[in-house]
């Protein structure tokens, strides 16, 4: 007996039905809960619904409206309501299931009474009406009216304008972030940031102007609706129930404008939503405090409108309180608002002037050990070159594509330049400091023109003879209006702008080793792709360090070599590890792996490298000169040997120059660094490459022999 009746017990509990609390934890997930929702909306438009369950759906439907006008109004931005073209269908399409819903109760029991669709429709069908139909269908026609022709149109127009206008200005907003990130003033997660908004910016425009459809459909179904609702009724309560004409025109007549005001007035509602949106593109700020804002910002506006008022008050049959009361009012709040603007700004001055002397007089000392890596110090009489009266800051244009071409150049990121004015600096005077030691200095005029002579010999104009700041080369300032002159005959003209930039380029190209510092050889190891990046943890604690890879950076820079392929560079680095640590020799390593790179950087316009050998009497000598073993080798040459050295190279490439060539000296790899220690003694930008770095592709043209 137990066996049979424990049978039944095990299958109950094998069938185990869910209980709220799952169902709950279903309809917690906001997708299901919106494709739930979606799908009922779907179902109302198929299957009847009771009259109590079209007054609830009703009332949701006034609600979401009620929430998206809120919603509109307290946002800063638009772009923070991005859902609202996906709302707005939804809610479209809730108003016209609940039209077809209540149509289908109206016409199928509307002889009944005027509660035959619900309470909520027979309700604002009677407030509204007041007993007479006529009154209610002009008031339908003139809410309809003010949705589609007012509020619709405008919003539509507006959003159609603002998506044509932001797709158009694309292009240049996103050249500007390219800018700023090429200048250096954001950084790589600003820049994809502000990309992001401007796509965001876009979809939302674009999507707002196909969503404004919606409305203009909304408004001329429900006119439809109203039409088809009142005659199809008549008919039906004529025709086939037996009512009178009367009886008919008012039970049909009250439900159909009650039906249609109910979903009217939350259309209204959200078209209100969607004009107050897309006009407020350029307004930071919920729409109260912006409003307010703006509207009290001008008293005197405010002001002249109260007296205004007051005027109009003394016009014969004007009723004179309302409008003595309101020009009162606007006169007060006028002096009001102008009294307060006045004393915020008082006291925001005031405000400043303390903060300022407290910062001066509480400055930590700390703050004095902070150096700016570049600096660029101008007299008083180049300031319009930083902020001239037509507003181009061509000074500041130029260093920021300076930054753009060094990086693009030379794979070095330039630190920020500081530019600020120096009353103890001559009036044309300018300084260009290098973490806060002078590094350059010279005389530029601004509004002048310098005028150079290609061959090298002095300018035969009128004007002030001096030398370029850069080169050194004899150069003349002119005035505008001979530089027309200057330019038919055949001299190079630049502006002041250009020589100062043309100046700090020099400077940056000689000084990038001492400004590649640890925190920048960071930047450009994290920005490694991923491949590369599987190597550098193969590299980077165990075999070298990121000051070792700095080093060895600073080094190919101090020759003028290219950082930018950093990938081979690691890869050189990972070649030559095994064999040494000195950075010196690793850079060895990296240069013949970067032998391409180096033959095309320094190749002719003719395509070939003109070079300079080394003959084997100088490489035996210099080889002979070495002392020591391995790392710690120098070079220990007589002072005679040395001078006579640098006196043939000094020759060589002098003659190869005045033949319009500029060659590279050729060396053994052995031998290389220590002839360029030599070198660049005294001529600093002489290319030294080894045999090793030379390219096997390469075409090459000896100029002369050593």
């Amino acid at each position: 007996m137990s066996d049979i009746t424990a049978a039944p017990a095990a299958a109950t509990s094998a069938i185990k039905l869910p209980g709220l609390g799952e169902i709950g934890a279903f309809m917690k997930r906001g997708d299901i809960a919106l494709a739930v929702g979606v799908l009922t909306i779907l179902v109302v438009l198929i299957l009847p619904l009771p009259p109590i369950l079209l007054d609830l759906a009703l009332a949701i439907s006034i609600i979401i409206s009620v929430l998206i006008l809120m919603t509109a109004l307290f946002i800063q931005t638009p772009l923070e309501f991005s859902s609202f073209p996906t709302v707005l269908l939804i809610a479209t399409m809730l108003r016209l299931a609940l039209n077809l819903a209540s149509t289908r109760l109206i016409l199928a029991h509307g002889h009944e009474g005027t509660d035959a669709a619900g309470h909520v429709i027979e309700a604002f069908g009677n407030f509204v009406m007041s007993g007479n139909f006529v009154i209610g269908i002009i008031v339908f026609t003139i809410l309809v009216i003010v949705n589609f022709v007012v509020i619709t149109k405008g919003s539509g127009r507006i959003a159609e304008v603002a998506a044509r206008f932001h797709l158009d200005a694309m292009p240049g907003k996103q050249m500007a972030i390219d800018a700023d990130l090429s200048a250096g003033l954001i950084d790589e997660k600003e820049a994809r940031r502000r990309r992001q908004k401007l796509e965001d910016e876009g979809g939302f425009f674009g999507a707002m102007d196909g969503a404004s459809k919606f409305v203009r459909g909304d408004a001329i179904a429900g006119l439809l609706v109203v039409f088809i609702n009142v005659i199809g009724g008549m008919i039906i309560g004529i025709a086939q129930q037996g009512l009178s004409f009367a009886d008919a025109a008012h039970s049909y007549t009250i439900l159909t404008v009650g039906d249609g005001l109910v979903t009217q007035i939350p259309a209204l509602i959200v078209s209100t939503s969607a004009g107050l949106l897309v006009s407020k593109a350029g307004i930071l700020g919920s729409a109260d405090k912006a409003l307010l804002k703006q509207l009290s910002g001008y008293p005197k506006a405010l002001g002249m409108s109260g007296a205004v008022m007051v005027v109009m008050a003394l016009l014969p049959g004007i009723p004179m309180l309302p409008f003595l009361a309101l020009g009162g009012g606007a006169g007060a709040l006028a002096y009001i608002i102008d009294k307060r603007t006045r004393l915020a700004a008082a006291t925001e001055a005031r405000k400043a002037d303390a903060a300022a002397k407290t910062e001066a007089a509480d400055e930590p000392i700390s703050a004095s050990l902070k150096i700016d890596d570049l600096k660029v110090e101008l007299g008083y009489a180049l300031l319009p070159l930083v902020n001239s009266p037509d507003g181009t800051d061509r000074l500041t244009e130029q260093i920021k594509a300076l930054r753009r071409s060094l990086a693009a150049e030379m794979g070095f990121v330039m630190p920020a330049v500081r530019i600020l004015d120096n009353v103890q600096l001559d009036a044309n005077a300018y300084v260009i400091k290098i973490k806060e030691v002078e590094a350059g200095s010279g005389k530029v005029w601004a509004g002048q023109y310098m005028v150079m002579d290609p061959a090298g010999g002095q300018v035969k104009l009128p004007g002030t003879h001096t030398t370029e700041p850069t080169f050194g080369l004899p150069a003349t300032w002119v005035d505008a209006a001979v530089k027309e002159d200057a330019t038919l005959k055949g001299y190079t003209v630049v502006d002041a702008a250009t020589v100062l930039s043309t100046h700090l380029t020099e400077l940056l190209k000689n000084n990038m080793a001492e400004l590649l510092s640890y925190g920048e050889v960071q930047k450009l190891l994290k920005e490694l792709p991923k491949e590369q990046a599987e190597l550098l943890k193969d590299l980077v604690p165990s075999l070298i360090t990121v000051s070792g890879i700095q080093r060895v950076l600073q080094i190919l820079l101090a020759e003028r070599v290219s950082i930018r392929d950093l990938a081979t560079i690691l890869e050189g680095i990972a070649d030559g590890i095994g064999g040494s640590r000195n950075p010196v020799m690793l850079a060895e390593h990296v240069r013949a792996r970067l032998s391409r790179q180096i033959c095309a950087q320094h190749s002719s316009h003719g395509g070939y490298l003109p070079l300079v050998a080394l003959s084997a009497k100088w490489e035996q000598a210099f080889a002979e000169s070495m002392v020591g073993q391995g790392d710690d080798r120098t070079l220990a040459m007589q002072p005679s040997k040395l001078s006579e050295f640098i006196t043939l190279v000094r020759e060589k490439f002098e003659e190869a120059a005045r033949e319009g060539e500029a060659p590279v000296l050729v060396t053994s790899a052995g031998i290389r660094p220590f002839v360029r220690g030599i070198v660049e003694r005294f001529r600093a930008q002489t290319p030294v490459v080894s045999q090793g770095e030379i390219h096997p592709r390469a075409r090459l043209k000896t100029v002369a022999s050593i």
